[in-house]
């Protein structure tokens, strides 16, 4: 009965200290270094499991890290017109925050509110092919639990509705 009340305030007392921690933004991350578009091309995704790209298989060789494979954006409009009403989507959205906001490129941080994990979004409206390409990653840890995955897929919806 001992062992199990230890093990239990052990158990309580890290939940509280990584509760904190969070809090305090110490789980934030730094942004990533070469975010926007050069060449052509959005930053590729992460080597694990934890973003989704609708440019992957522009970094990946046959077979390999397909999960981080995402279709672009539908136009709504101009391209133009897309990313506006992109941004209103995002703005509209828990925890996002628009970092960067041009008429072709929209960069936003999307805060998770109880431990403070912060994941970029980048979209970019792709003049060659007529789509706006997307860039959803995590800054920390290798596995989201398919959370990018799932917010690319809502903004979708919602844009597909405007």
């Amino acid at each position: 009965m001992l062992i199990l009340k230890s093990i239990l305030i052990i158990v309580v007392v890290v939940v509280i200290a990584a509760l904190a921690a969070g809090q305090a933004g110490l789980l934030k991350g730094k942004p990533p270094g070469q975010l926007g578009v050069r060449d052509g091309k959005l930053r590729p995704p992460s080597p694990t499991p934890n973003s989704v790209s609708s440019q992957a298989a522009l970094y990946l060789e046959p077979g390999q890290r397909t999960y981080a494979s995402a279709e672009p954006l539908a136009l709504r409009g101009s391209g133009l017109q897309t990313i506006a009403k992109l941004k209103a989507i995002v703005e509209s959205m828990p925890g996002a925050e628009v970092v960067k906001s041009e008429p072709d490129y929209l960069y936003a941080q999307y805060t998770t509110r109880l431990m403070k994990y912060v994941d970029d979004v980048e979209f970019w409206y792709d003049p060659a092919k007529q789509v706006v390409q997307v860039r959803s990653a995590s800054r920390l840890g290798s596995r989201d639990f398919g959370v990018n995955r799932a917010r690319v897929d809502a903004i979708r919806l919602r844009l597909a509705d405007s």
